[in-house]
């Protein structure tokens, strides 16, 4: 596989991460909760996600080669980038008008 193939996978995994907070009620999707999930729950959720997504992006550079040195700016980039890619799921739950 390819650099930019990695790439490309990453984006979308943090993509699809991103909002699977937000389009389902189980929590981290395997357990089943007994009320629908607070905002503070799934605020968790992104971070945990956030960090999945991350591990799995050090586990493709690993392959590819050297691990660049990782600052705090780094971290503040991708999770602003994280909670960005986390809109369309915080609109279409908390924001978008359904018929009733």
């Amino acid at each position: 596989m390819t650099t930019s193939l990695f790439v490309s996978l990453v984006v979308l995994l943090a993509l699809v991460a991103a909002n699977l907070p937000f389009f389902t009620n189980r929590f981290l999707l395997a357990f089943v909760l007994s009320k629908p999930k607070a905002l503070h729950i799934r605020l968790l959720e992104l971070v945990i996600f956030y960090f999945l997504a991350g591990g799995f992006g050090r586990l493709l550079e690993r392959r590819v080669g050297q691990i660049a040195p990782q600052t705090w700016e780094f971290y503040a980039i991708t999770g602003t980038l994280f909670l960005t890619f986390a809109f369309p799921g915080f609109v279409y739950r908390y924001l978008l008008k359904r018929g009733t």
